[in-house]
């Protein structure tokens, strides 16, 4: 009999007027782009650390666009569009052994497979986070 891992924690949302913002922390390797692309809508130093409706929805979705991790993602409440994966995919590796991943991609998980635009993949294995990239093992000192 093969054990099933656990149901994986939601991702958080915060609701925004026109979108609704989800942060899965499990994918966060601290890139920054939220927080040096709109500091109003993303600081870390302040409870909720997401505040949508300090920015329009459209600048909130640009630069959620700009994670390349995936931990930040939206849906927008407000007739416009949701996320377009980028066309064509691609793929990159980076010297820390991570995969830069974008694109329309269905990623096999543990828990199924999952409808991704972005995602950073481990490379090394060693991840606790299966196939996402955690930044636990030879890239760790890179992240």
């Amino acid at each position: 009999m093969t054990s099933q891992p656990p149901p994986r924690p939601a991702a958080k949302s915060y609701d925004g007027e026109g979108i609704v913002v989800g942060f899965d922390a499990h994918r966060c390797l601290h890139a920054a782009e939220c927080v040096r692309g709109l500091p109003t809508v993303f600081d870390v130093d302040r409870r909720p650390w997401v505040q949508p409706d300090n920015a329009p929805a459209d600048e909130v979705a640009e630069v959620i666009h700009r994670c390349p991790s995936g931990a930040l993602q939206y849906h927008r409440t407000d007739g416009m569009p949701d996320e377009v994966p980028d066309v064509p995919t691609h793929v990159s590796l980076h010297a820390d052994g991570v995969l830069h991943v974008r694109g329309d991609l269905e990623v096999a998980t543990p828990y199924g497979p999952r409808h991704e635009t972005r995602v950073m993949l481990c490379g090394c294995g060693a991840t606790a986070n299966r196939p996402y990239c955690d930044h636990s093992g030879s890239c760790a000192g890179h992240g």
